[in-house]
Order: structure tokens, then sequence, then C-alpha cells
């Protein structure tokens, strides 16, 4: 009788633009795992914080966003063609969130603990069955410890910058500098590490992916490969 394979939960961590979230949909999709992004749910509760007055420059009103929380409601949807999108309060944020505007301010936000716990907690909920793949920063270190695989994404923070860059003037921004994008992704890289709250770290059991020289495609199928190798070692 051939052994049923029971679901597993799967963890990606790793440094912004290190093409995680690209790596994790395509897993998701493949193996009929739901994909959670929790880097867009920082990015909607960021939009909330600037659409309503609550940063100037580095600084973030922490009591008003932190009074706010129970009004920001995050969901996921899913397009005709099988493409992912974040909605905030019931509206489709996705493109909005992966602007400019949002990413030089969601370190910071994401850094606030209340709103780590209160995403941390909406995290666990929707990973309680398992059979999930989510990515983000703190996966495999606070959301899921016990997750049955686990995986740490590099690359290099100009190979990580030209990525986000492309990706940006895919989408028609054509403002945006490489220069600003380095930058950007610098420093969020040194607010993640040096956090107080759920800083970024790398699970001791994480498995290390450095893909600054892979294609999609190599990486995906390192990905699924893992996978399938941490599923059998779960069979029943």
């Amino acid at each position: 009788m051939k052994k049923e394979q029971r679901k597993i939960t799967i963890a990606i961590d790793g440094f912004s633009s290190s093409g995680k979230s690209t790596m994790a949909k395509h897993l998701a999709k493949t193996i009929g795992y739901a994909y959670i992004d929790t880097g867009a749910m920082y990015r909607a509760v960021t939009l909330y914080a600037l659409d309503h007055d609550m940063i100037h420059g580095d600084n973030v009103n922490v009591e008003a966003l932190t009074a706010a929380l129970d009004d920001i409601v995050i969901t996921f949807g899913v397009d005709d063609d099988g493409t992912s999108f974040t909605c905030l309060n019931g509206r489709n944020v996705e493109s909005d969130i992966r602007s400019m505007r949002v990413s030089d301010k969601v370190s910071l936000v994401a850094a606030i603990a209340p709103v780590r716990r209160a995403m941390v907690r909406q995290q666990q909920a929707m990973g309680r069955d398992k059979g999930i793949v989510m990515d983000g920063r703190d996966i495999g270190t606070v959301v899921f410890p016990d997750a049955e695989m686990k995986v740490f994404v590099n690359a290099s923070a100009e190979t990580r910058a030209r990525r986000r860059f492309d990706e940006l003037r895919a989408k028609g921004d054509t403002t945006t500098t490489y220069e600003q994008v380095l930058a950007n992704v610098v420093e969020r890289d040194r607010i993640d590490s040096t956090r107080d709250e759920s800083p970024l770290r790398r699970a001791h059991d994480a498995v290390d992916l450095d893909n600054s020289s892979m294609t999609i495609d190599e990486q995906n199928r390192w990905m699924l490969d893992l996978f399938k190798q941490r599923a059998a070692s779960c069979e029943l």
C-alpha cells in the first residue's frame, strides 16, 4: 500500500529582493499548497500608515498605528490566471505596496513590536493546518520554528538591487534609479538584521541557498527537489 504523504510547513526566509517570494509562489502552485507572502502583510500595514499620515520622514507614530491595528484587515486573493494579490481592507493594493514609496518605509514599520506580534499571530493562524509555503524574515525562527522545511535565501546586495530595479522598470517605473534601489536594499538589510523584535536571522536548521548566479528555473528545481526530500521523510 502506498504511504500517505502528510502536509508539511515550509518556511522560506531571506534578505529583501532575494527572489524568495518568486520561488515560494512557484513551489506552492506546483505542490498545491497555500502561499502566504508575509512581506506583503508588512507592506500593507506600511501603506495604511502612509495613507493615514502616520509616517513623517523616518519617524512612525507608533501609538497611532498600534491603536489602528484592529482596523487593518489583510487578505489574499487569486486572479483568474492564478496570480495572487494582496488586499487591504477589501481593496486590491498589490501594485501600491510594491512602490518605492512603501519600500522606503516598510522596514521601519516592520520593526515595531506590536505590528510584528499582530502579524505573527495572523500568520500562525493561517498555517495552523500545515500545507503552507510562507516566506519572510522570521518564519523559520519565530512564526514556525518547528517547520519541516526551512530555507534561507541570499544573494549579493548588488544582485538583489538589480533584480528589484528591473522589476520596477517592467512595471513602468521610469524615475527610480538603480542607485536608489541599491541604497534601499542596503538600508533594509541593516534595519531587518538589527531590530530588537524578531530580527532577520538564519534558523540553525535552515538550508542555505545563495541564488546570485542561478536562473529562476534552476531555483525552482532546487526548491522542488528539497521539498520532495523533506516530504518523503514525513510519509506515514
